[in-house]
């Protein structure tokens, strides 16, 4: 009896819950959601079409010097620099340029009071007068004696006693005071720094402006000892200064100093960069490029175009005509290099690139040989591969 009862239930229960799940396949089918449909079979050749031409950007191989540079931090400094001090004591009564003002040799800058040494130079000029009477007196008759020996000993002893010599002296040197009163710019440049203002009082020594020579601007290279002997002066130097990240000043090697640094093993090579706007100021940090050895008539290629696969170098050559083709896969051999070159060399093992070909230089990364490719000026902005 137990059995009859416990067998019936188990009837039921399982009835309730194939009931259950029925009901519950209804309302998922009802409402769209039907779990046990299978998802469509896409081919990987539908998902990624072997016929898009991938953007890629291009670069012509060309037969030129090859320049092997060496490269070195570097700072600014002025071509010429001068520090004005004042030479008489006073006060400033006037001041005719701010800082950074543009100047032209020979400006006036500042003005002390010119009172005493007016004055001063009076005096001395009123001494040398009364000297000059003293000894025309002493040779008033003189220019009757026949003998010139002993008139010129007369006229020599005149002078003495007169003091018409140091009269004239002191005439000099207040006038020389008086001068040092208005001081000028001693050449074309810009007022770094202006210490005085009008009103102030200024000793013998004290510093009253700086003035420095900006055009050009002189660039103190620190070049390891290693790397010295590659260079010449007269060379191309390019610098790119972290004021103006991306944009490079060219100028030239103008000496290089023959003394090497015992601490740091690094020679001064000193560099001269137009500057006619002004734009580098004295201080600025740099990193100088400079030209060591040229190794002419190569065949060159960008860097960028250069990988490494299997352990080999290669690049991708542009086949196809206009701006559509191939990217065809090429092994090489490479030879020198620099910042943004690099030499093919020829080799019995690879295969050689000709001047004028194209070869791929971004979007190039991910390519197989053959792959389908369309040149363009950027890949970022025409949606390619990241890289």
């Amino acid at each position: 009896m137990r059995s009859s009862r416990f067998l019936a239930a188990s009837i039921i229960v399982t009835g309730l819950a194939s009931a259950g799940c029925g009901s519950g396949d209804a309302s998922e089918q009802e409402n769209g959601r039907d779990t046990t449909q299978a998802a469509p079979d896409v081919s990987a050749s539908e998902t990624f079409s072997t016929d898009i031409a991938i953007p890629v950007e291009a670069a012509a191989a060309v037969r030129d010097t090859l320049v092997i540079s060496v490269s070195a931090a570097a700072q600014a400094a002025a071509e010429r620099e001068a520090k004005l001090l004042a030479q008489v004591e006073g006060r400033i009564v006037a001041v005719h340029a701010r800082e950074n003002d543009a100047l032209s040799g020979g400006r006036l800058l500042v003005e002390i009071d010119t009172t005493e040494y007016a004055l001063g130079l009076a005096r001395a000029q009123a001494s040398f007068a009364r000297a000059q009477a003293s000894f025309r007196e002493l040779v008033l008759f003189d220019d009757q004696l026949t003998d010139t020996v002993v008139r010129d000993e007369r006229e020599r002893v005149a002078r003495a006693k007169s003091g018409l010599d140091e009269a004239d002296v002191a005439v000099r040197e207040a006038q020389l005071r008086l001068s040092r009163t208005r001081v000028h710019a001693p050449f074309g440049g810009r007022v770094a720094s202006l210490r005085v203002v009008p009103g102030q009082n200024v000793r013998v020594g004290d510093e009253l402006a700086t003035i420095v020579d900006l055009d050009p601007i002189r660039v103190e290279v620190q070049v390891l000892e290693s790397e010295v002997g590659l260079l010449a002066a007269g060379r191309r130097a390019t610098a790119v200064f972290a004021a103006f990240p991306g944009e490079a000043f060219v100028g030239r090697v103008e000496t290089i100093n023959p003394q090497v640094d015992r601490d740091t093993r690094t020679a001064k090579v000193t560099v001269t960069v137009p500057n006619r706007q002004g734009r580098i100021l004295p201080g600025m940090y740099a990193r100088v490029s400079l030209e060591a050895r040229k190794f002419p008539d190569r065949i060159l290629v960008p860097r960028a175009a250069v990988l490494e696969r299997d352990r080999r170098t290669m690049l991708f050559a542009f086949e196809g005509d206009g701006n559509t083709g191939l990217a065809k896969w090429r092994y090489v051999t490479t030879g020198m290099a620099n910042d943004s070159l690099i030499e093919i060399v020829r080799h019995p093992d690879t295969e050689m690139v000709q001047p004028g070909e194209r070869v791929l230089v971004d979007g190039h990364y991910t390519l197989i040989h053959d792959a389908r490719v369309r040149l363009v000026a950027s890949v970022r902005e025409s949606g390619g591969r990241p890289q």
